[in-house]
């Protein structure tokens, strides 16, 4: 009995599982009576055999067995033959309806096992019917198992059978779901008759498979068999149209719907809002979603993500409460959706209520929002609360993992990061390219660098994760920190691909912070040639040439500026008080409470001045202009964070979002301004996320 289960199971044409104790007893009944019925069979020709034999040697011969009548020999066979038909109808008719019922209980892995064993007892010559070969279709396509697509679809060939319309057409969808494209493409072109769910289908397949020209060229094939097309048509060519990020031939479609009286399908107006949306036409989305008659959950979603892509967080956030003012039901991407939000925005308090409600509506454990709600709260100083809603998590991903890391990089804590990072490996986890970043991110801001080394070189080795360019610029940035300015220039030059802005900004920041101006003219010179229509490049190279009295070169710069009619903006930073955003400009006088700001503000610098506070004039490389550098005590940083130690308690930590790359004195006195005042301030700015706190900022004074 061992030996027929064990050829069963490394006969296995499917994925590999283990038998439940209930498949085991299943064998077993089946197989028992085979099993005995070959035993016998072998002993009783082994006993022939003897007998033969001793026949032979005492020279004798068997008695001869008269020979039966043609015509009973003829009756007995055919009544043996139609025995056995029936046995075998019998057990096949069995085995489909044990595979329908297990199908039915969603047991699709023990259903493709129940197939196999159908196969090989009864081979091609069993009936299957119509709704075994449905109930397959579905087992396939839940386990995305190609080799079971394989075998049912083989089987089916085999055996003769003839499927209709309905089942070939489930065949493709089962085809094409498991991501079998040029089989599923075959078998569309091989149809004798289509309707349009099979066009559906096999453009559908298409679209999901990033394969747009070609799903367009069948829709036109398409359109001139039939001219007409279902609203999922429609709503699938949508998602090509946005997938070529077109807006003409979306239009176009938008027209043809319109005509064909689907436009108003809530489908098809989805697919319209994110089609405009990612083709950049916001107030198009806006259109369609204000036409829909009925607004439900999917298309308030889309309208909020079309804002949130293009960096429009406050009308996102508005269209957040709208919704929830209108009564529509929120799920999971909602919650999500506005969390990431309030990470653009640094929105606690926000965010702290999309949490109440993510929980409040059932999706406490939903791996999506919760992974957002990691990545917040790493980002904007809460790592404890970050790490706290990780620990909870039942299921956690490759970015779950990710978030965190990224997190503890972030605000400085590089030996968090290592360890989560050991432990994501224990855990079996297997990491990508992104948590390669993080954690040699991590390693460059904490000056862990052979840590960083011995990780950057085992990605190829141990991991199989080819480095990318982003990796070269964590480690330039690694070696830049520690002033080791020939070697990440060497590291650029022998990189296996041409440098990247982000390698060249990396050691640009290295020759700021060491003060090696000719190195950092190079690096500039590099970025502007390779992002000519960038203002802070300019305004870098700019600051470079005057910094190494290059007068002339800085004319021609400016010149160019100018005459590409690029203008300097104001620096601008944003805080989040009592659920209110404030924007500050660099020497703006038009805030309400303007005077009592300033009046502040010079309380705090003059606080400052006994922890050793000293101007930082004539800073190297600022990302601002000469009007900027003028009026350092007006800068928008720290006019926010007098604003906010204003208008908070002592226990709020203050979280900014700047415009610009922080300059050098504001740098410094928003640091003593935290150890001062006992705040935790958080800053994101142009460059990364800075923790100020007691007095120390978590990018160690290198940004």
């Amino acid at each position: 009995m061992d030996i027929t289960l064990s050829r069963y199971q490394n006969t296995s044409v499917f994925e590999s599982s283990s038998l439940s104790l209930t498949d085991v007893k299943l064998f077993q009944e089946r197989h028992l009576f085979f099993t005995s019925h070959l035993l016998n069979k072998r002993v009783r020709r082994a006993q022939a055999s003897a007998i033969s034999c001793h026949f032979v040697e005492q020279g004798l011969h068997p008695k001869p067995k008269p020979k039966p009548l043609s015509n009973g020999h003829d009756v007995l066979k055919k009544e043996t033959h139609v025995q056995e038909s029936r046995q075998m109808k019998g057990s096949s008719s069995g085995l489909c309806g044990q595979i329908e019922k297990l199908v039915l209980c969603k047991r699709y892995r023990d259903a493709l096992e129940m197939f196999e064993i159908l196969e090989i007892e009864c081979g091609y010559d069993v009936h299957v019917g119509k709704s075994t070969y449905d109930a397959l279709v579905d087992a396939c396509i839940s386990l995305k198992s190609i080799r079971g697509v394989k075998r049912v679809f083989n089987f089916m060939i085999n055996s003769g059978f003839e499927p209709d319309l309905y089942l070939k057409n489930r065949m493709l969808l089962m085809h094409v779901k498991c991501g079998m494209m040029i089989d599923a493409r075959m078998l569309f072109d091989e149809m004798p008759e289509r309707n349009l769910v099979s066009w559906n289908t096999i453009i559908a397949g298409l679209v999901d498979s990033r394969d747009y020209l070609e799903a367009f060229q069948l829709f036109l094939t398409m359109w001139e068999e039939q001219s007409d097309a279902s609203s999922r048509t429609f709503a699938t060519m949508m998602r090509a149209s946005a997938g070529l990020e077109m807006i003409f031939p979306g239009q176009q479609l938008h027209a043809c719907a319109i005509k064909l009286g689907v436009s108003q399908d809530i489908f098809v107006s989805c697919a319209l809002i994110d089609m405009y949306s990612k083709c950049g036409s916001i107030e198009d989305a806006q259109c369609v979603f204000d036409e829909m008659p009925e607004k439900t959950t999917v298309g308030w979603n889309t309208i909020i993500a079309g804002y949130a892509l293009h960096g429009y967080s406050e009308e996102a956030l508005d269209l957040y409460y709208e919704m929830q003012d209108s009564g529509v039901k929120m799920d999971h991407f909602t919650f999500s959706m506005i969390v990431r939000v309030c990470t653009r925005l640094a929105s606690l308090e926000h965010a702290k209520q999309a949490h109440a409600g993510l929980i409040r509506h059932g999706f406490g454990l939903d791996i999506v929002a919760n992974t957002a709600l990691v990545d917040f709260y790493s980002k904007w100083g809460r790592i404890d609360d970050a790490r706290n809603v990780f620990d909870k998590m039942p299921h956690k991903n490759v970015i779950s993992w990710n978030a965190l890391i990224a997190g503890y990089g972030n605000h400085g804590r590089g030996i968090e990061a290592l360890k989560l990072f050991k432990r994501m490996i224990t855990e079996n986890m297997i990491p990508n390219h992104v948590t390669f970043l993080a954690v040699l991110s991590a390693c460059s801001y904490s000056g862990l660098s052979d840590q960083g080394w011995d990780i950057f070189e085992s990605m190829g080795t141990d991991f199989k994760v080819k480095p990318r360019a982003m990796h070269y610029a964590c480690m330039i940035e690694l070696l830049g920190r520690e002033g080791l300015l020939d070697e990440a220039f060497s590291l650029i030059q022998n990189a296996p691909f041409n440098p990247t802005v982000n390698m060249w900004a990396a050691l640009l920041t290295a020759c700021r912070v060491h003060k090696n101006l000719e190195l950092g003219k190079l690096a500039a010179e590099k970025i502007y040639g390779m992002e000519p229509e960038k203002l802070s490049n300019y305004v870098v190279l700019l600051n470079i040439y005057n910094s190494c009295g290059k007068q002339k070169e800085a004319a021609s710069v400016f010149h160019t500026l100018k005459k590409k009619g690029l203008r300097m903006l104001p620096v601008c930073t944003w805080i989040d008080v009592k659920k209110q955003q404030h924007m500050f400009v660099s020497g703006d006088k038009k805030s309400k409470s303007h005077v009592q700001i300033v009046k502040n503000l010079k309380k705090l610098m003059l606080g400052i001045e006994k922890y050793g506070y000293v101007p930082k004039k004539n800073s190297l490389l600022p990302d601002v202009d000469e009007r900027e550098e003028q009026m350092l005590m007006f800068h928008s940083e720290k006019l926010a964070v007098s604003f906010g130690l204003m208008n908070t308690s002592d226990s709020t930590p203050l979280h900014l979002v700047q415009s610009h790359r922080i300059c050098d004195d504001c740098h410094l006195a928003v640091k003593l301004m935290a150890k001062l005042t006992g705040r935790v301030i958080v800053v994101r700015d142009a460059s990364r996320f800075h923790r100020f706190e007691n007095g120390k900022c978590s990018c160690g004074d290198y940004w």
